[in-house]
């Protein structure tokens, strides 16, 4: 790429990013009255073999009801072979939202993509399909990364990632936070001291998050796939039930889901209908790994011995909450745990199983304190609320000798490691699946003196940090998975440098994970 060119595809935002080449969604020209039309970006998502999703949203005043958006897509930076090219309606009623989906595309190959609407073009983003199923697709390199609370910090780890070379990004949840500007705010959001709970609102808090030029560039530069958690909602909600229970919840999860669509490349097919909208799906990376995107949110139980008068999670003892080991309660819902039942892939190496927070037990007492095992102290939002779930979804792994099992995470803003068994009651009890959960982008953890004293109690927990923000980068072949736990120096400062805190490897063939 010559010099010239390189300006080009810097102009505007993107400058900001220190990637040797990028391709960033950031408009590049202007129509006479000067109204940016593409200020959010432009993002790909959902790669299939012959197809993915290309997203975009106009911007500004003045836009028409329904307006004419044109797409294109080439096998060259340059445009000089387009692969395909077409149009979409940008229509009010969704945020003027566009999910462009060509179709006919190669097999695992990396494609560039634009917009042109109202006399401007977008800038230009680079995309790629997926190996075909029957295909050996060698390797996969990708990154995990949630929780980006605007208000907590800046998107250094965005900036970082950025500059990584990956074939997709897993986004885990909470992608936005639905609170007000916090009192040691780092950046002030756009509305006052109420919660998000409108469509308007949630429009406009999207927006916001999407205005950072770190964002807006790893969005352009690689295709992700996305599960979201309880923040693109609100605060430990539980199928129809909010923290609040003053609320109407089901017209705000119906608000929420639509702000969440229209903001992200999912097909058009995934477009909600009132409070309802699935994303659960399954995608196979060549002979080499199967993934499966799970929602923890939408079709669970709610949690059991809540607070007074009060939706949402606590922290107590099994002792004062017998409910906990109930065999009917379900965090998946049950029609979701048959279908990832019936979906395990003896056939590939890898499973990877890509949901929203950490699976491993995690105690915050000795569960033998009272003379025998069985006992503890579990947040009952997570997956300890819901043990016999994961029983039985670990069980069924055990038992069908599943390979590879690999479960993402997070939520905990913390970077955790662990091994996953049925019964964590027994410390020689082998591991049946490794899990990695990555820390938050920007949001902040817990005291590291609570972690570290809990530690002790969750012996199967092989690294647990809550004082780091960044990401979780992965290598992945047929016999084994590498990851790096990627972590900024400073999370306020969006000029930060970035570290690599610790290595792991993880074998196809020999679950758990081993400090490299």
């Amino acid at each position: 790429m010559t010099a010239p060119q390189r300006r080009t595809l810097l102009r505007g935002g993107a400058a900001l990013i220190a990637a040797p080449w990028l391709l960033v969604g950031t408009d590049r020209s202007r129509a006479d009255d000067g109204i940016p039309r593409f200020a959010l970006g432009i993002a790909s998502g959902h790669p299939r073999a012959d197809g993915v999703v290309l997203w975009t949203r106009l911007t500004g005043a003045g836009l028409p009801e329904r307006t004419t958006v044109q797409w294109e897509i080439a096998r060259d930076e340059g445009f000089r072979e387009i692969a395909a090219r077409g149009e979409e309606t940008a229509d009010a009623a969704w945020a003027h939202s566009v999910h462009a989906e060509p179709a006919g595309l190669a097999p695992d190959r990396w494609y560039w993509y634009r917009f042109r609407a109202l006399g401007q073009q977008s800038g230009v983003g680079r995309t790629r399909t997926a190996p075909a199923s029957g295909r050996d697709a060698g390797t996969l390199n990708f990154a995990i990364a949630s929780c980006q609370r605007w208000d907590h910090g800046h998107y250094a780890a965005w900036r970082h990632m950025a500059n990584e070379e990956l074939d997709l990004v897993m986004f885990l949840g909470d992608y936005i936070y639905e609170h007000p500007t916090g009192k040691q705010s780092v950046r002030p959001l756009e509305t006052g001291r109420g919660l998000v709970r409108t469509l308007a609102q949630y429009r406009a808090r999207y927006a916001t998050h999407k205005s950072d030029p770190a964002l807006q560039a790893i969005h352009a530069r690689v295709p992700w796939l996305m599960v979201w958690d309880d923040h693109e909602v609100g605060n430990d909600y539980a199928n129809l039930q909010g923290e609040h229970l003053e609320f109407d919840f089901p017209a705000q999860r119906a608000a929420a889901y639509q702000a969440y669509w229209e903001h992200m490349p999912f097909p058009k097919s995934a477009r909600p209908r009132g409070p309802d909208m699935r994303i659960v799906d399954r995608l196979d990376w060549g002979t080499l790994a199967r993934i499966h995107l799970l929602d923890d949110r939408q079709y669970r139980d709610v949690q059991v011995c809540p607070k007074p008068n009060r939706g949402g999670s606590n922290t107590l003892a099994l002792k004062d909450c017998p409910a906990l080991l109930d065999p009917k309660r379900t965090l998946l819902g049950a029609e979701q745990e048959r279908w990832l039942a019936q979906g395990w892939d003896r056939a590939r190496p890898w499973n990877l199983v890509a949901q929203q927070t950490l699976m491993a037990r995690l105690s915050w007492t000795d569960p033998a304190a009272d003379g025998g095992s069985g006992g503890g102290t579990y947040w009952t939002d997570g997956w300890d609320g819901y043990a016999p779930a994961r029983n039985r979804l670990l069980e069924t792994v055990a038992r069908r000798k599943v390979g590879g099992v690999v479960v993402l995470g997070g939520d905990v803003h913390a970077n955790v490691v662990a091994e996953l068994k049925p019964n964590f009651d027994d410390p020689a009890a082998p591991a049946v699946a490794t899990e990695y959960c990555g820390t938050s982008i920007s949001s902040q953890g817990m005291a590291p003196s609570r972690l570290a004293g809990a530690l002790p109690f969750n012996p199967h927990i092989r690294y647990a940090r809550s004082d780091q923000r960044g990401y979780m980068r992965f290598a992945l072949d047929a016999k084994r998975l590498q990851a790096q736990l990627r972590v900024v120096d400073n999370a306020l400062d969006p000029a930060s440098g970035v570290t690599t805190a610790a290595r792991f490897v993880t074998e196809a063939a020999r679950p758990g994970a081993i400090a490299d």
